[in-house]
């Protein structure tokens, strides 16, 4: 298992998060590009510094589904069940959002990707913030994610404002996206 970031780690990212930075944090398989959901100066300068389309839409990543509850109001209990059946853990799913994530978000999508993650330190992250954030691979368009932090830095060098130590998780690849409504797998 993993360690979770030291408390000085975790300020100083939550500190550039509150500034509208975007910062860097190992996940399950790869390092994440993560910042203010609700920022869009901030969405804008990760969607530039990754050269991604807002229109593809991102990721959501939570520490546990309270931090979500906004988005799983409108769902029935069986979809709310197979949440629940694959969370904490390397599942993303898409959910409608029902204009409850900004557009720069959900891009053209009627839905959002979400994960409740088990890496600790995306875990830790998004309990010192207090709720979901971004998160994206951390690579260019058309390069390969980065599983390395010193990949993280050949990328995008001085650009990000935090880079908050770790290790990726043992998963070998990003996580599968499933939409929530019809079962159909996005990404394998």
């Amino acid at each position: 298992m993993l360690p979770p970031p030291s408390g000085l780690h975790l300020q100083a990212a939550v500190r550039a998060l509150h500034h509208g930075g975007v910062i860097a944090c190992p996940t399950e398989a790869v390092w994440g590009l993560s910042c203010d959901p609700d920022n869009e100066d901030a969405v804008m300068r990760l969607l530039q510094l990754k050269n991604r389309p807002v229109a593809k839409g991102l990721i959501l990543v939570a520490a546990d589904q309270r931090q979500i509850d906004f988005l799983l109001s409108g769902l029935s209990t069986e979809q709310r069940q197979t949440l629940s059946d694959s969370w904490p853990g390397p599942a993303t799913w898409l959910i409608p959002h029902r204009g409850n994530v900004p557009r720069w978000v959900s891009g053209a999508h009627a839905t959002v990707a979400v994960r409740v993650s088990s890496h600790p330190a995306v875990s830790a992250l998004c309990s010192a913030w207090g709720g979901p954030l971004v998160s994206t691979s951390a690579n260019p368009a058309g390069a390969r994610p980065a599983v390395e932090a010193y990949q993280v830095r050949r990328y995008f060098g001085d650009s990000l404002d935090y880079l908050l130590p770790g290790r990726v998780g043992a998963a070998r690849r990003p996580t599968a996206i499933r939409d929530l409504c019809s079962g159909q797998i996005i990404r394998h």
